[in-house]
């Protein structure tokens, strides 16, 4: 037996290639590093470890960010300059008299009418008693926060990050789905050609003549239904088509292939050879769909949200967010805005470059 150290070297396979390169590309470990952060973020907000509370009411309304400072100003204009009667309004005589009625001692809310809360004397003493029996943890409203807070004096920073984990869960489940039919169509068609060919091309040629948009927007007509899972199969099953044409023409070049042949010739069934066989050869190209799909699959879950047809009330991600923000940038409330699209432009960014850079590694021949 020879033992020499040349015909014990093992020469490395498609992966390890793949990452040595990866770890060369100083961009795409910055990529890597920052999507690798969000995804720890994911994680924590999913366990509750941190962001649990984001629906706790822990800013007064439309609290500015800390290094802006506190608005008192804006509320004590608000507070002298009512709007004017409406006399259609059915509450104009409930109105009218709470605005006679003498503003409470708390420096809180005045609302959209132009009056103080007539509860928040009553709310603010049962806050502090329950908080004195220690019942329920009752703090203060705080006039600011380090990014502000919304309408609900929600803190936006945690509103961010428990966005983010519904846009990031989101764009993940939605792109395996997808890449997963248009691998599974995508196999059938380019092993089997002929007819099976013909009727998943007549298939792909439906889908693709009608704009994406207006596609998804139609699926979510006919599902009429609003929840995460309904958006991950709208996305999934208006996605599928890139996969699909590139795993077809992978299975149309491997199919010809020698070591396809020689599985043929032990017998091996059709099955066998497309995902035993070939497709190990070819999942590359299917990691880079998941990819690349996670970044547009984030960005179209924003705008359905964006539109009302994403996630529902009560759940919150970064296009729900950018919905209420174009109300509140209208009064000059920009930091719910800036949260939501910066976050988003860091992660999809991140992701972009680390695609890119993952398809390089993967098949330098297309760099």
């Amino acid at each position: 037996m020879n033992n020499s150290p040349n015909n014990n070297s093992v020469s490395p396979g498609l992966w390890a290639l793949a990452w040595r390169r990866l770890r060369a590309d100083k961009v795409a470990m910055i990529a890597l590093s920052i999507v690798s952060a969000f995804m720890l973020i994911l994680i924590l907000s999913g366990t509750g470890m941190i962001a649990a509370d984001w629906e706790q009411e822990s800013g007064v309304s439309y609290a500015p960010p800390g290094f802006v400072g506190a608005d008192t100003a804006g509320a004590k204009t608000q507070a002298e300059a009512p709007p004017p009667d409406n006399p259609l309004d059915p509450l104009a005589d409930i109105l009218r008299q709470l605005r006679k009625m003498p503003d409470s001692q708390i420096p809180v809310i005045v609302d959209d009418y132009g009056i103080t809360d007539p509860l928040a004397k009553e709310i603010s003493e049962i806050n502090a008693d329950l908080a004195k029996t220690g019942k329920a943890s009752v703090a203060e409203r705080l006039t600011t926060l380090p990014f502000g807070a919304d309408k609900w004096g929600h803190d936006i920073i945690k509103k961010t990050i428990k966005g983010a984990e519904t846009s990031i869960v989101v764009g993940i489940v939605a792109a395996f789905l997808a890449t997963l039919l248009g691998t599974l169509f995508g196999a059938f068609s380019g092993y089997f050609g002929g007819r099976v060919d013909d009727f998943f091309n007549w298939f792909y040629s439906i889908f693709t003549s009608i704009p994406y948009l207006l596609l998804i927007l139609s699926v979510a007509a006919v599902l009429q239904q609003k929840g995460i899972t309904t958006i991950i199969l709208i996305l999934a099953f208006t996605g599928w088509t890139g996969p699909f044409r590139l795993i077809r023409a992978e299975y149309m070049k491997h199919k010809s292939r020698e070591y396809v042949w020689a599985a043929d010739a032990i017998g091996a069934s059709h099955f066998r050879k497309m995902f035993i066989h070939i497709f190990p050869n070819i999942s590359h190209v299917a990691l880079v769909q998941v990819s690349i799909l996670v970044v547009g699959f984030i960005k179209s879950e924003v705008i359905l949200s964006f539109l009302g047809f994403g996630v529902p009330v009560g759940v919150v991600s970064w296009g729900s967010m950018l919905n209420e923000a174009q109300n509140e940038l209208i009064l000059g409330k920009w930091w719910q805005l800036a949260a939501a699209t910066g976050a988003m432009a860091v992660l999809v960014t991140a992701f972009s470059l680390f695609t890119d850079a993952l398809r390089d590694a993967l098949d330098p021949k297309l760099k």
